[in-house]
């Protein structure tokens, strides 16, 4: 009798604990986001995370993310949100964390502006849809550098292609057209063939199209060198 009744009050013990598993298994809430995220000092970073619930979202619905330095256990709230988006007004990240997501698309992601060096560390990102609130909570490694000379001059070398490529196939075109032109007249004149009018009608459009193809050229060089100027 004392094993049958010790049986039976391990079972009993065993349904709250099939309840919950039951229960997560129902209202399951899945979340993802990149384990690592690289970023360059001053330009924005996005820290992605997304979300899918089997409940349909409502204003109860949270977003929080929090930031942990390297070597620390120390964690700091950096964002909220319920119907609004409150990111942090203290610490490291005041005025730099941006809502870039949309929770009825299930992005529940958030950008940091100006990062530095001090931001590198370990983002997480809790997302809670009543009664969905069982889930993983993904982390994310965020590495800061600063942006080398090597890809900078990439960056140089790649606007140059595709402004100078252009500029210089055009101006090749313009060159060659006058050439023919030039020859062309010379011909002429040797003979003493006069051009009829709308031969002249048509030279003169032909004129309009060759300045028309400078000016283009001009403008191209123009935005080379602008951007060039703003990349260093």
């Amino acid at each position: 009798m004392q094993q049958s009744g010790a049986a039976g009050g391990r079972g009993c013990a065993l349904f709250p604990l099939l309840g919950v598993l039951l229960f997560q298994g129902v209202y399951s809430l899945e979340i993802k986001a990149d384990a690592h995220v690289r970023g360059y000092v001053g330009e924005k970073i996005k820290l992605k995370c997304t979300f899918r619930s089997t409940s349909s979202v409502t204003d109860k619905l949270t977003i929080d993310w929090t930031y942990r330095p390297p070597s620390s256990s120390r964690t700091e709230s950096i964002f909220h949100y319920q119907s609004f988006q409150y990111p942090t007004t203290a610490g490291t990240f005041r005025d730099r964390i941006s809502w870039v997501g949309d929770v009825y698309r299930g992005d529940a992601s958030i950008s940091i502006s100006n990062p530095t060096l001090k931001d590198n560390g370990t983002f997480s990102c809790a997302v809670k849809n009543p009664p969905d609130v069982h889930h993983n909570i993904p982390v994310t490694e965020l590495t800061v550098t600063v942006r080398g000379f090597g890809t900078m001059l990439s960056s140089v070398a790649l606007l140059s292609i595709l402004v100078f490529i252009p500029s210089a196939v055009v101006v090749v075109l313009l060159l060659v057209r006058m050439g023919r032109k030039s020859a062309g007249l010379k011909k002429r004149n040797k003979s003493g063939y006069k051009k009829s009018s709308i031969e002249v009608s048509d030279d003169t459009d032909q004129e309009e199209a060759d300045d028309c193809m400078a000016r283009l050229c001009v403008r191209c060089a123009e935005c080379l060198d602008s951007d060039y100027e703003e990349t260093y």
